[in-house]
């Protein structure tokens, strides 16, 4: 898969994600966030359960200990990540959730500097800071007093950069992308679940009132996107795919007019613009310098 391919596979988990909000946003009317979370993962365990059977099977050899512990600590952020931005979604519009979450943009080159100690491409750091503000414009162009909703999808959106720097680290050396989903899913679905037990009542009528979301979120949302994007990061850097992965906010934009009658503010186009032209940046940019080295004259000494 080239880089570009890659790319594109970001943005169409971009695609799903955003179509999620409006799932996440409506099931909170019928189920609490913890059962919403744990019931969407074993679906998603459920929808890749024998994908990963197939790649075991395929694989020369088998996973290591330290790629197990990685997609466990992988399915722990994600868990966080989750949780935090459904709970987060139940106080704050779904515009807003998109442009909070979207902070990862900027939180992935950063943690990926310090703490994985590489240097993203220079053109990283303009498209993130563009990427950012077109979220923003999105929104509205402003955020009043910031609710607790609004705090816990900041929180959410750091767990959320955290999970995309671990899959750049175990997908690339592991190459079992399948395994990797399977896990995290199945970490994200315990821990929730066993939280949710002591703190959420469930019923039969809640998850039959809430089926078209949990089955939309973990379908689409949890097994396909999630397994695209862990498909795509093999292929590209962190910095890279969270800039793609940011159009996320886009289509939650996009899916809240359409589907919850949300509006959207006449610089809100602004801002998508803004996000297509960070994403261009992004991939025209380094493959201009590739080029530009490619067709500089190799000197030589005689």
């Amino acid at each position: 898969m080239t880089r570009i391919q890659a790319n594109l596979v970001l943005l169409l988990a971009g695609a799903i994600w955003g179509a999620g909000f409006v799932s996440q946003s409506t099931a909170m009317e019928t189920i609490g966030p913890l059962w919403f979370t744990s019931l969407r993962f074993f679906i998603a365990v459920i929808v890749l359960a024998p994908f990963a059977l197939r790649e075991r099977r395929r694989a020369a050899v088998p996973l290591s200990g330290r790629h197990l512990t990685g997609f466990i600590a992988i399915g722990v952020s994600l868990f966080l990540a989750a949780l935090t931005q459904q709970i987060g979604i139940m106080t704050t519009t779904v515009a807003n959730s998109g442009f909070l979450t979207g902070l990862y943009v900027v939180f992935v080159p950063i943690l990926t500097v310090f703490f994985l100690r590489r240097r993203p491409h220079w053109v990283i750091w303009p498209a993130a800071g563009l990427a950012t503000l077109g979220i923003f414009l999105l929104s509205g162009g402003a955020l009043s007093a910031l609710t607790g909703g609004d705090l816990l999808t900041i929180l959410a959106a750091l767990f959320c950069a955290v999970q995309v720097i671990l899959i750049t680290v175990f997908a690339q050396s592991s190459g079992r992308p399948f395994a990797l989903s399977l896990i995290q899913f199945a970490t994200c679905a315990l821990l929730a679940g066993s939280v949710a037990l002591f703190l959420e009542p469930l019923s039969l009528e809640a998850i039959l009132a809430t089926k078209t979301e949990l089955l939309y979120s973990g379908i689409f949302s949890s097994g396909v996107a999630f397994t695209l994007q862990v498909v795509g990061q093999r292929y590209t850097t962190a910095p890279q795919a969270a800039i793609f992965l940011s159009s996320e906010a886009l289509f939650a934009a996009f899916f809240g007019v359409l589907l919850l009658g949300e509006t959207i503010a006449p610089i809100g186009y602004l801002g998508g613009i803004i996000i297509f032209a960070a994403m261009l940046m992004v991939e025209i940019v380094p493959e201009l310098g590739r080029r530009k080295i490619a067709e500089s004259p190799v000197s030589s000494v005689g």
